[in-house]
């Protein structure tokens, strides 16, 4: 809502200029009416590349709302709702583009294997299968990870990491409790198996990223 409102100013500006540098005849009866039309021109190609979907007699009415006195809600509550709604509109277009790619990179290469979370896996090298299916959250593993994001770029490469199975992001949990030590698997994992809406900072990964991981899984300590 911020960066309406700014964006708002600068076409006020803009447009004072445009008028006060080319004094040209229009159908309006004064220089207050171009004056208007202009900024109104300039709003609307503004919204439009912000979002074309955009209803313009509600935009209408909510300007008039706002001379008249008559808002239906505060500046704040209407900053509350915008985020709320973008913030929905850009996860559920992530999840649906995730899902497209994953589904078509399950059919291009038969080798890789869908859970029902989405996480898309194939394996490499099959690990130690006397213990498969039976992790808990006490046992803890050592893997050699390299995670990549969907255009390639590496984000962690060649790092070993022990820690709780626990603390592994739930893809990664679902591919190594099915691998099993001594493993080899490369593992894509939609936002919501990850690190979903509230991304990591630590590691420069946004909101609503998909995640590839290649990770051997070096041992794992099962502590019954």
């Amino acid at each position: 809502m911020k960066k309406i409102v700014s964006l708002i100013a600068v076409v006020l500006l803009f447009g004072a200029m445009f008028v006060s540098c080319h004094r040209t005849s229009s159908k309006f009866t004064g220089e207050s009416d171009t004056l208007s039309y202009v900024v109104g021109l300039n709003v609307g190609h503004a919204l439009m590349e912000m979002d074309s979907t955009l209803n313009v007699d509600a935009i209408c009415a909510a300007i008039r709302d706002t001379y008249n006195g008559t808002t239906k809600m505060t500046l704040e509550e209407a900053r509350d709702y915008y985020l709320a709604e973008k913030t929905y509109f850009v996860h559920e277009k992530a999840k649906a583009h995730q899902e497209r790619y994953l589904t078509d990179l399950s059919k291009r290469d038969r080798k890789y294997v869908r859970t029902r979370s989405g996480v898309t896996y194939k394996i490499l090298e099959l690990g130690d299968q006397s213990h498969v299916g039976s992790m808990t959250s006490r046992d803890t593993v050592k893997i050699i990870y390299k995670l990549t994001d969907e255009q390639g770029r590496v984000i962690v490469e060649s790092d070993t990491l022990r820690d709780s199975y626990r603390n592994l992001v739930k893809g990664l949990q679902e591919v190594v409790k099915l691998a099993g030590e001594g493993a080899h698997f490369n593992a894509w994992l939609p936002s919501k198996t990850a690190y979903d809406v509230e991304g990591n900072k630590e590691l420069g990964i946004e909101a609503n990223v998909l995640l590839n991981y290649d990770v051997e899984i070096v041992d794992i300590k099962y502590n019954r």
